[in-house]
């Protein structure tokens, strides 16, 4: 079966459906760092790095050729549907939730026997549910069955309590209507489980590839192994002493606001006041006994990690998100404001958790086993 992946990423959502045995004929994205990440992970997979609002139908049909496209990918930026955003409800100008009626566009080109849409929970709340019944409508006067749920990545032997929408589609004269893959109740990965085995590597320590230098302990630390010789993307970020002494103070469970009066963040250029600005989402220290919280695209400050005082490294964040040791990474690790491209980290929290998407895929695959027939 054959997928085209828009707003492909770095590729957590097709390395999904390539590991359940899809082939994509074609991917695009916006970001040239996440092109750079795709291309050497998926060098098979003609990629192309433009804006959709840009793409034609010709120009996917002379990558595609004459190819049946039996599924459509993508999961549109989220930022204006995102819990985080606090104008959600009144922001439905915002570019960003446009690019949805793009992915709608090259559905209606190509009328593949389906379709998957990911996005975050935030869009069942957006303008008090009427987002997601416009979305449903949408694909509906296309020509498709649609019904949506959402699912946790925990449940899928992804370590984090990462919750996502899922919105699934099934061609009108297929007579089907979407199924999605059963949860497991009994599958809950820690981040112990997940990271164990990774060099111990202090702040500002690890090398791009570097020995793994003990064996793996757990089925997940198997599976993430399985293919890999070495462990890519393994550098600790480097901090201050002040920032050093702050982690130290902070126990698992805890975070910035919890040592604010002895390790808060001070004023810029008077570092004897402390700062009026406090964010509760930065610093905290993660259990290792659980599946991590959400490893968004700002991870990289969000967290510490759970037995040393340091952020996590982006292997560690793609060890959470489920991406094996042999998906490397590229582009600049972390980024400043003015630097254009997705980060490494970014690209990581960004992307849909691979065992998830695989989950997906082959409950979709088994679907539409008895009406797909490319001989």
């Amino acid at each position: 079966m054959t997928t085209i992946d828009l707003f492909a990423g770095c590729g957590g959502l097709s390395l999904g459906f390539k590991k359940a045995g899809f082939t994509s004929l074609f991917a695009s994205d916006i970001d040239e760092n996440c092109m750079l990440t795709f291309q050497k992970n998926f060098p098979e997979v003609p990629f192309l790095c433009a804006d959709i609002t840009t793409i034609t139908e010709s120009d996917i049909r002379q990558i595609v050729g004459e190819r049946e496209v039996d599924v459509i990918l993508g999961g549109p930026p989220c930022q204006g549907f995102s819990l985080a955003n606090k104008h959600r409800d009144s922001n439905n100008t915002d570019p960003r939730n446009k690019l949805f009626y793009h992915y709608l566009k090259v559905l209606s080109w190509f009328m593949p026997k389906a379709f998957v849409l990911e996005n975050v929970r935030g869009l069942l709340s957006m303008q008090k549910g009427l987002v997601i019944k416009e979305i449903k409508r949408c694909f509906s006067e296309v020509g498709y069955n649609v019904d949506y749920r959402v699912l946790r990545a925990s449940m899928f032997g992804v370590p984090q309590m990462r919750d996502r929408v899922i919105v699934i589609g099934i061609r009108n004269d297929l007579q089907q209507m979407p199924k999605f893959p059963r949860p497991n109740l009994n599958c809950e990965i820690s981040v112990d489980d997940a990271i164990s085995d990774l060099p111990i590597i202090e702040a500002g320590q690890g090398e791009d590839n570097v020995a793994y230098g003990t064996a793996p302990q757990n089925d997940y630390q198997r599976l993430m192994r399985k293919d890999s010789s070495a462990v890519f993307n393994h550098i600790a970020m480097k901090h201050t002493k002040r920032l050093v002494e702050r982690f130290k103070a902070i126990k698992p469970g805890q975070g910035l606001l919890d040592v604010w009066e002895t390790h808060g963040a001070v004023k810029r250029g008077n570092p004897q006041e402390k700062s009026t600005i406090k964010f509760s989402q930065n610093n905290n220290r993660v259990f290792g006994n659980k599946p991590a919280p959400t490893i968004a695209a700002s991870f990289q400050s969000n967290f510490i990690h759970p037995h040393l005082d340091r952020n996590f490294t982006a292997r560690e964040g793609a060890r959470l998100q489920s991406f094996p040791d042999d998906f490397i990474f590229c582009g600049f690790r972390t980024k400043m404001s003015w630097e254009k491209g997705l980060s490494q980290y970014q690209q990581i929290g960004n992307a849909v958790p691979p065992l998830l998407a695989y989950a997906i895929a082959n409950t979709l695959k088994e679907q539409l086993n008895p009406y797909c027939n490319h001989d």
